[in-house]
């Protein structure tokens, strides 16, 4: 990564959003897929541009997006899908595999119109290894980056078993960050939650289904064995991972003489060196960020979903992340993506146009 530009840093300066989305066609897979997959493709009813998670335009047509991204005063986004995300749970990998490869040859079209500034994820169904590094490596030469596989894997193939050596060394060799995002795999998500019961789901099942997954790639030594393999937690929010990473280390330290795990570091020292996660809307790690998290934490915009900060990204940046030193407002807007993603921020624009800042600082001084 090139030297963090120095015309420009911090809350006015370049801004990446770590976790925005694109929107899918609902009739992608339907159309595309392979014939004897035809019948069981999925199907998505047809919204209407404003409604459900496509609220603006740019989630299907990038040239419209990167209109919006200025607007919201934005210079990249890291993209992940949309409608995608439930396909994790398939029980039938020919049929995952298929679609995953539908998707990423359309977000492969999608991010041309600008790869410097639209950071395609590519999809990967990890059933069949041997097919999933072929993939990784596919996207990798097309111009997509990264990763994004299951944070709830199926119960047969659990994060700590050698099912995933070949994938994990594929990833650590091409440097593609691995992924994990919220409503991926199988867990809570797969089953209709009603009443308070999806209140349990949005926070205490949520955050379990992360912490398990971040406890087997540390404690069955996945991260010790594949030093250069990096994990990126996707919509978790990250202000409680302190706290949990810290009693990791409390009884590491205190039962590893007589109940010794496969690795040797303590786990803080894994998280240090090999996780980063996203945040949006948690103002309790833009507080941690004053003592944690500065070189792994990414801030994001979870743009056109409902719940995004757009257009007002720059207004809630100030309010959770004004308070921090320029050296860690840069590293959380931008740095710290450029580092996981390999992008060089001198090439990218200033991001925030002067009209934008204009209309969001009055609304931050409203």
């Amino acid at each position: 990564m090139a030297a963090a530009d120095t015309r420009s840093r911090g809350i006015d300066g370049i801004i990446i959003s770590a976790d925005s989305h694109v929107m899918e066609p609902v009739d992608l897979w339907k159309k595309g897929v392979p014939e004897k997959y035809r019948e069981t493709a999925p199907l998505f009813p047809p919204h209407k541009l404003g409604e459900g998670f496509q609220r603006r335009e740019g989630g299907q047509d990038p040239n419209a997006r990167i209109k919006e991204m200025e607007v919201d005063g934005l210079a990249a986004e890291v993209l992940y899908p949309t409608l995608l995300l439930g396909l994790y749970a398939l029980e039938d990998a020919g049929l995952q595999e298929a679609c995953f490869r539908l998707y990423n040859d359309w977000l492969i079209e999608y991010c041309s119109v600008a790869r410097n500034r639209l950071i395609g994820i590519p999809a990967i169904s990890v059933y069949d290894v041997d097919n999933a590094v072929k993939e990784l490596e596919r996207c990798r030469n097309a111009g997509l980056r990264g990763a994004l596989i299951w944070q709830a894997p199926h119960p047969d193939l659990p994060f700590h078993s050698r099912h995933y050596d070949k994938f994990w060394a594929a990833a650590q060799d091409l440097d593609a960050p691995v992924s994990m995002h919220i409503l991926t795999g199988h867990s809570y998500h797969s089953k209709e939650r009603k009443g308070v019961e999806r209140y349990r789901g949005s926070v205490n099942l949520k955050l379990a289904d992360v912490a398990n997954a971040l406890f087997d790639f540390i404690f069955y030594g996945v991260l010790e064995r594949y030093p250069k393999l990096k994990l990126v937690s996707v919509e978790n929010e990250s202000g409680w991972l302190p706290f949990v990473v810290q009693q990791w280390d409390y009884y590491f330290r205190r039962f590893r003489g007589e109940n010794p795990p496969p690795f040797t570091k303590d786990p803080s020292e894994h998280v240090r060196d090999q996780v980063f996660s996203c945040f949006f809307n948690d103002s309790v790690c833009g507080r941690n960020l004053e003592w944690w998290g500065k070189d792994n934490v990414m801030w994001s915009n979870d743009f056109p979903h409902a719940n995004s900060t757009w257009p007002n990204s720059i207004k809630v940046i100030r309010r959770d992340l004004g308070h921090l030193p320029l050296e860690t407002q840069t590293k959380v807007l931008a740095a710290n993506a450029c580092k996981v993603y390999g992008l060089d921020m001198s090439a990218l624009p200033a991001g925030i146009s002067t009209a934008a800042q204009a209309a969001q600082g009055a609304q931050a001084a409203a």
